[in-house]
């Protein structure tokens, strides 16, 4: 029996071409401008979340170097 292979590359392929089109659909009935908005807003709450994200992680401390003289 031939199972089909999840998550291959062209499942990947074709998801990213809905994607395409969704985008192409949106900038179709809203218009250049308001896509362009739109876009820009996903972008600075994504880099909002980034940043919050990496704000909150804890901080590794410095390690002490130690200076060894050679006998």
């Amino acid at each position: 029996m031939n199972c089909r292979r999840h998550g291959s590359k062209p499942t990947l392929a074709l998801w990213m071409l809905v994607a395409v089109a969704d985008i192409a659909i949106v900038v179709a009935a809203t218009g250049l401008l308001m896509a362009f908005l739109i876009v820009a807003a996903l972008a600075v709450v994504a880099g909002g979340a980034l940043a919050f994200r990496n704000l909150r992680r804890p901080q590794p401390e410095p390690v002490k170097v130690v200076a060894r003289r050679r006998a």
